[in-house]
């Protein structure tokens, strides 16, 4: 009974892995577990999202901190629709023909955000190929909106890789974010069959040129782990992003959507992800998330704060530009 459940929500979010065969779904550990959200605040956030039509990567990731990030008003809003171009192994967000872009939905995030009264706002979207631009000028309005409707919240952005589109990430960095994050999610040797649509080392290129664009704005990488990878792939990882000068990286552990995904190879025990923690920082980033269920935006707020403070401390009043 279960598989069957599994494979109709496979076929109707995910049409392309409809005919892989299914896998099997590990017990996930007490350090994975967490409570099923339904608190009084959460229950406020939700429906201030559906009240402006909008989607967020916490529902359509299906991420395990929603409850917690929701009961504090902390919502990775995920423009451009809810339809990815690509068709990644991990992911749950539904792949297919994306709608057209809504002209409105800058103007619906900012008063959304200027409502929930945000300190700090992460906005994400979906991979959109099948734009000219890959959604960068959309991103810069959604930027723009923000800005005007709440303008002291600080926005942190996480962009897909606007791979084959020239010109695109000029646009968004122009648009001055505050933070600008890109996952390369797994090691190299992963790729092609964790991330086939993408490229390791275009997206390792994407955060340097970021902040060869601008040195004063804050870049942010995140990882999985569990898929199979060796600690030695994880910590040349680490070495790739500091060679990228990248500031911020976060390690979380890959869990598995449905069957039809990519298997978790294992779960990794939270004294791993400490060590992990402890090598990338003396390796030189400003900040590491280094846990079970840390994800990209989780605790954004607080982490862009210490990203400030780590930062004046290296620096002092020395110029970064």
């Amino acid at each position: 009974m279960v598989v069957v459940v599994d494979t109709v929500a496979a076929r109707s979010r995910h049409p392309e892995k409809a005919g892989r065969p299914d896998t099997p779904l590990l017990r996930k550990p007490a350090w994975i577990r967490v409570k099923a959200p339904g608190s009084a605040g959460y229950i406020k956030t939700r429906a201030l999202v559906k009240e402006h039509g909008l989607n967020t990567v916490c529902e359509e990731a299906g991420c395990p901190n929603v409850g917690e990030c929701w009961e504090k008003r902390h919502v990775t809003m995920m423009i451009m629709g809810d339809t990815c171009t690509r068709a990644c192994a991990f992911c749950n967000v539904r792949t297919g023909i994306p709608d057209p872009l809504e002209s409105d939905e800058p103007q619906r995030v900012g008063d959304a955000v200027a409502k929930l009264d945000l300190a700090h706002v992460v906005i994400t979207s979906v991979d959109r190929d099948d734009l000219d631009d890959g959604g960068a000028a959309h991103f810069a309005r959604v930027i723009g909106a923000i800005r005007a409707a709440a303008p002291d919240t600080t926005i942190e952005i996480l962009t897909p890789d606007f791979l084959r589109k020239p010109g695109a990430l000029e646009v968004v960095v122009a648009a001055k974010p505050d933070v600008f994050n890109h996952n390369l999610e797994t090691v190299p040797s992963l790729y092609l069959t964790v991330r086939p649509g993408a490229r390791y080392f275009h997206s390792l290129r994407l955060l340097q040129q970021v902040k060869e664009l601008d040195r004063t704005m804050f870049t942010k990488s995140g990882i999985m782990v569990g898929f199979g990878e060796s600690r030695n792939e994880v910590l040349q990882l680490m070495d790739d992003l500091r060679c990228a000068d990248v500031d911020f990286l976060t390690i979380g552990q890959y869990l598995q959507p449905t069957r039809k995904h990519h298997v978790v190879d294992r779960f990794v025990t939270p004294d791993e992800f400490d060590a992990y923690k402890t090598v990338a920082m003396a390796k030189g980033f400003l900040l590491v998330s280094s846990s079970p269920l840390t994800r990209s935006s989780y605790h954004a707020d607080e982490d862009f704060a210490q990203l400030q403070a780590s930062r004046a401390a290296k620096v002092g009043n020395r110029p970064l530009a």
